[in-house]
Formats: structure tokens, C-alpha cells, sequence
């Protein structure tokens, strides 16, 4: 396993974060402790889950695996989607992020996290309050430090002035959504965290399973996968034909060269300098094992070449490429 400092700060993480959003949902006890077991023989030490994942279930099974071990791992959770219909048990008031944060330690077990993440960006909110509440917390010793989630480069610009304003540790960390089909974040937001010196650690390096070959231009997906399902942002993202048709391009260099399509795509991401982890999501313990020997795979300058030229710098595949969680504001029609 190789390590790697997350941004300017000093703690080393494993270039392979373990993310375990599946856990408690398709991913049961016995198979998310297989995958926690492999995952620290391979050497990773980063852990990634979120409140929201199976509401809480999964923190309370990353809690009981993680015991007796806690201090090999860097452990991460995040906090902003809601937790119910309640008007005060979501975003970023400072009622809701203290109080989030004690049910978060509760569900893992543990005294602190070493990071929290404010999980997306919300337009509207009170960005101050936000970064003051992360600041008590770090100063209480429940959290070591914080991260940004799905937030947008002028808004984490926003964040270091905040925390220098009211002299709040910077964040340590972003997690954007980054593979070789959604290269949007090398325009602003890759820049942004080398600028102020936030690691990055990018979710779904496969493109939520496209980026394995297994959905074939033309042909209905499985029922198992997740595009089978109808999910609605696989849906209205990765899943175009013209996504699929790169996925068939470089699965065919892949196979000449002898890797497998996922490997290689969580390697062209690791091969980013700005780059500190990737999270792998595994729902399987063959899917994590399938994750090990992309973190020694060289990118070389030709691949480099293949892949701008199957989908430009700074661009997605196809336009429209958005995820509709996450929705542009930039153009507000005039009443």
C-alpha cells in the first residue's frame, strides 16, 4: 500500500480509502467484516461513511468492526443530508451539527473522528455558523479536523476565508465526485484544494460501475446492477451511450494490456498529483479485492493521450453530464 499526506496536513492516509456506504444496506455484518479485514491486511488505514448511509446503520456497523483497532484507522463521517422530515435535523445550524455530531460518535463508538465532513453544499445557508460550530468541536476534541463534500471551488475559497476569519483550523480534505468520465472538477475544484492545500479524495473512480465494462452499449442492464434499478442519478449521468462507448474503447486497451477497465480507471485517478485517496465502495469483498492492484498501476503518457482524447480536460463525456443532486444555480431567470 502506498501513503499519502492528506493535502498540507500531516496525517498519511493509505492511497485506497475504504468507503462503506453499502454496509448495513446490500452489504451485510458478515461480508462488510470480510471486506474490513482484507482492507486492513492490504495496509489501507481510511475509512469513509456517512450518517445518511441506511440511516446510521451503516456507522453502527463500521463501529463494531473498527473495535479494539481504532487507532489504526482514519476514520471519517459526514454529516448535512437529512436524517428525517424534522426542520432542525439537517444542514448546518449549529443545533444540528453538534447534536449530529454526538450521534455520530454514539453510532461508531468512538471518542472523536479524525474527520467531518459538511456532506453537500447548500446554496443558502449560514456558511459562518457552519464553520464556528466546526471549530468548537475540533476545540472540544470530538473532531480533529474537517472536510468539504460535493462543494464547488468558490465555495471552499468561501470556507478557507471563514476559518482564517474566525480562526478555525482550514479543512483538511474534498470529496468530489471525479473519474475519467467527469473531469469537471480539474476546472475549478482540483485548483481550488492545491491553492489552500486540502487533500482530495475523490467517490465513485468507476463511474458507479461503468467504468468496469459491465453495462454493453445498446443492451438492457442487469436487474442486479444499479442502472437496472432505475436509479435516477446513475440514470441521468453515467449511463449515456456515449459513456458507454468510451468504457468499450478502454476496456478493449485494458484487455490487451492485461488489467482489468476498473483497475485501470482508479488508477488514472490515483496518477493525479492532487490526488491523496480514492474511496472504493465496494458492496462485495471480490469488488474490494478487485481495488488492490490498481494502487501499483503506472498510467503511462500514451494512456494519458487515450484518455484526453476520449474525454477532454475539464470536461464529461457528453454535455449534460450533471448529477441532479447537485444542481447548477448559475443562471437565475429574471421574474
Amino acid at each position: 500500500m502506498q501513503y499519502r499526506r492528506l493535502g498540507k496536513s500531516n496525517l498519511k492516509v493509505s492511497a485506497l480509502c475504504l468507503g462503506s456506504m453499502m454496509f448495513g444496506d446490500q452489504t451485510d455484518i458478515e461480508e462488510s467484516g470480510r471486506i474490513v479485514a482484507s482492507a486492513r491486511e492490504h495496509g489501507i488505514n481510511f475509512i469513509d461513511t456517512a450518517d445518511v448511509y441506511t440511516k446510521g446503520r451503516s456507522e453502527e456497523l463500521v463501529g463494531k468492526l473498527l473495535m479494539g483497532q481504532r487507532h489504526h484507522w482514519v476514520l471519517a463521517s459526514k454529516l448535512g443530508n437529512p436524517m428525517s422530515d424534522a426542520p432542525n435535523e439537517s444542514h448546518y445550524s449549529r443545533n444540528w451539527i453538534v447534536r449530529e455530531t454526538d450521534n455520530i460518535l454514539r453510532r461508531l463508538d468512538t471518542d472523536y473522528l479524525d474527520i467531518l465532513y459538511m456532506h453537500r453544499d447548500y446554496q443558502d445557508e449560514n456558511l459562518e455558523e457552519a464553520v464556528q460550530s466546526l471549530g468548537d468541536l475540533i476545540r472540544a476534541g470530538k473532531i480533529r479536523g474537517f472536510g468539504v463534500s460535493n462543494f464547488r471551488g468558490w465555495r471552499i475559497a468561501e470556507i478557507v476565508r471563514l476559518c482564517e476569519k474566525n480562526n478555525v483550523p482550514l479543512p483538511l480534505v474534498c470529496q468530489p465526485y471525479y473519474n475519467l468520465l467527469n473531469r469537471q472538477p480539474e476546472v475549478e475544484i482540483l485548483p481550488a484544494c492545491a491553492s489552500y492545500g486540502l487533500g482530495v479524495v475523490p467517490y465513485s473512480p468507476i463511474a458507479r460501475g461503468v467504468l468496469t465494462g459491465k453495462y454493453a452499449p445498446g443492451q438492457k442492464p442487469g436487474e442486479d446492477t444499479r442502472a437496472g434499478r432505475g436509479d435516477k442519478r446513475i440514470m441521468e449521468t453515467e449511463f449515456r451511450e456515449e459513456s458507454l462507448l468510451i468504457a468499450q474503447k478502454l476496456q478493449q486497451h485494458c484487455e490487451a494490456r492485461g488489467v482489468k477497465l476498473g483497475q485501470f480507471a482508479t488508477a488514472w485517478v490515483l496518477a493525479n498529483a492532487a490526488i491523496s485517496s480514492v474511496i472504493a465502495g465496494p458492496r462485495t469483498l471480490a469488488q474490494m479485492e478487485d481495488y488492490y492492484d490498481a494502487v501499483d498501476l503506472k498510467i503511462s503518457t500514451e494512456e494519458e493521450a487515450l484518455v484526453d482524447g476520449l474525454v477532454t480536460p475539464g470536461h464529461a463525456s457528453t454535455h449534460g453530464y450533471n448529477d441532479p443532486n447537485y444542481p447548477f444555480f448559475g443562471r437565475v431567470a429574471r421574474a
